[in-house]
């Protein structure tokens, strides 16, 4: 079976070099924490791998599409209706309810609210609230529910728990992971949190710009 993502020989450099030769695969229902220390260029990765910043060298297949040789039109289609991207900042629209901030994402991508997945976020009873009457923490599952009701084959995450109490923390987890097995997913979480990684079935670690395998 081919891997959802493919990434081979990938380096990237700003002012110094941040990571160099980088490959990696992710199949069907894999979970892949990356850590690492501030600066080692873990959300650099993930932004490459999601399609959101091109690579100095190397490539990055996406459900068997080598993703920066197409035209921008045709990565922006990928990114709609395939990748689900979670960033720690939730970027909600504050006048709006909870609802309609995930409604918006489901017209974007032909879906439909999963009420299954407000309940596993425990976010039902807070649904036609405004965004800014609710918690942060409420915010944060906001945002992970817009992102699975897009129903993505796979999930990137930087950091999606990095706000959260250690209790919705893996509440948070458990949603994800659940989603990859029940649909044929994918998830790849970039954490500095060692419990958090714990939950993925692979951790690798991003140091003296290489990715090794914990």
């Amino acid at each position: 079976m081919e891997p959802l993502i493919e990434a081979a020989g990938l380096s990237k450099t700003y002012d110094y070099t941040l990571f160099e030769n980088i490959s990696l695969k992710i199949k069907e229902k894999e979970s892949i924490a990356v850590m690492g220390r501030s600066g080692s260029g873990k959300t650099t990765l993930l932004h490459i791998l999601s399609s959101l910043l091109k690579p100095d060298s190397g490539n990055v297949k996406i459900l068997g599409l080598d993703i920066y040789k197409l035209k921008e039109i045709d990565i922006e289609k990928v990114r709609r209706y395939k990748l689900g991207i979670i960033f720690q900042s939730h970027y909600l629209f504050k006048g709006m309810t909870a609802r309609e901030n995930i409604e918006a994402a489901t017209l974007l991508s032909g879906t439909k609210i999963n009420e299954d997945i407000l309940k596993i976020l425990e976010i039902e009873h807070v649904i036609d609230k405004k965004v800014g009457d609710l918690s942060g923490g409420q915010q944060q599952r906001v945002s992970i529910a817009r992102v699975l009701s897009k129903k993505p084959q796979i999930i990137f995450a930087d950091e999606p728990t990095g706000n959260l109490d250690r209790e919705t923390a893996f509440l948070v987890m458990n949603a994800l992971n659940n989603y990859i097995n029940n649909n044929n997913a994918a998830l790849l979480v970039v954490t500095h949190d060692d419990e958090i990684a714990q939950k993925a079935q692979k951790i690798y670690h991003l140091n003296n710009k290489k990715l090794e395998l914990r």
